[in-house]
């Protein structure tokens, strides 16, 4: 992926890692594009960040439609669509909440999935085109507060290497450590990595590896690599050991 004159739609960009590689997208000489379910944070980033937004709920189908068709028709050289937005929830499995862990699979992978399906067609037709999915070190190494979150980014991993296959674009799966976002009250977690520390890093090794299969941050690693390494069982419980 080239790091500058692209034309970018970023799902989930109101906070968090998005709403930061939206701002170094932009900062390199991108057009980008956010969304969201907030026209008022929307709007405030429009005029704060000059970054324009659309307004999305990766739950509607037919508001994946409506943002598709604005999109593309005021941005038809658009090349590039990152799908940032999920949500991540605790659960108590010996109580077990299933429409909260509906709503996390209708987010985090049928919003992903549905919203790939729309914008493949353009993309196939643009030069330079683009997906860029977002999975999770959890999709490789469970925490195992966050059953349906961790299946869905492990989903997301798999459904990420068909797609390579099969579309003639480039496909990149970008693999996050716990950061300091707001997600799972993370903000201010010294085991999470700083926010800006990670969109810097991010952005550097796209600029040093502009073919690459999957964005992985140094602090990704022990839980990308757990099995590989035959580390697995020892990364689990690291992972959920009381801090």
């Amino acid at each position: 992926m080239k790091t500058t004159g692209n034309t970018i739609f970023l799902t989930g960009g109101t906070s968090g890692i998005g709403l930061e590689l939206a701002r170094r997208f932009r900062d390199l000489g991108n057009t980008v594009i956010i969304s969201g379910r907030r026209k008022d944070l929307l709007d405030r980033i429009a005029a704060e960040d000059g970054i324009d937004g659309v307004h999305l709920d990766v739950a509607d189908p037919a508001s994946i439609t409506a943002a598709y068709e604005a999109v593309t028709a005021k941005y038809p050289a658009l090349n590039v669509l990152i799908t940032m937005a999920g949500i991540m929830q605790p659960e108590d499995l010996s109580n077990h909440d299933l429409a909260l862990a509906e709503q996390i699979i209708t987010i985090n992978l049928l919003g992903t999935i549905r919203t790939v399906a729309t914008f493949t067609p353009h993309l196939l037709r643009q030069p330079d085109g683009v997906i860029m999915t977002v999975s999770s070190g959890l999709a490789f190494v469970p925490l195992v507060m966050t059953p349906t979150y961790n299946a869905t980014k492990a989903a997301i991993h798999s459904y990420t290497q068909s797609l390579r296959h099969q579309l003639d674009l480039q496909v990149i799966e970008l693999v996050p450590p716990a950061v300091r976002t707001t997600m799972l009250n993370q903000e201010n977690d010294p085991h999470a990595m700083p926010l800006a520390e990670y969109a810097d890093e991010t952005i550097q090794l796209l600029k040093e590896n502009p073919t690459a299969e999957e964005i992985l941050v140094t602090r990704v690693h022990f839980l990308r690599n757990a099995e590989k390494e035959n580390r697995y069982e020892t990364v689990v419980a690291a992972l959920n050991a009381p801090h």
